[in-house]
């Protein structure tokens, strides 16, 4: 079960849940792959709203492993939502929600919860 206090989240992917968490190596993880130089940096990136499907397999990807599962990115892009591309966004959105705080409404019009649902 997962602990929000720990910053961790549950999510069905591929028929099964997952505890997905941004640990502070999943974070680090993130930094790198974004070229970002710090935490607040990356942040920012998150808060602009602005998101690609890359972006949203690598956040899913380091929330995975910083859970305690091991799989790759191309392992993630295999998993299915079951609520299609909406699936994946709200996982990204309830992650980063666990993670920082607050996350802002990405571009384009899908909607980013605000605060963590509780599950």
């Amino acid at each position: 079960m997962a602990n929000r206090r720990r910053g961790e989240i549950e999510a069905e992917l591929g028929g099964r849940r997952w505890t997905l968490c941004l640990t502070l190596g999943a974070l680090a993880e993130l930094e790198s792959t974004f070229g970002s130089d710090d935490l607040p940096d990356l942040a920012r990136r998150f808060e602009s709203g602005r998101i690609r499907a890359q972006d949203l397999l690598a956040i899913i990807g380091c929330g995975l492993r910083g859970g305690g599962n091991a799989i790759s990115d191309a392992e993630v892009a295999l998993l299915p939502s079951s609520e299609g591309l909406p699936g994946y966004v709200h996982i990204v959105a309830e992650l980063l929600a666990a993670t920082f705080g607050t996350v802002a409404q990405p571009s384009g019009g899908a909607a980013f919860p605000q605060q963590p649902q509780e599950a």
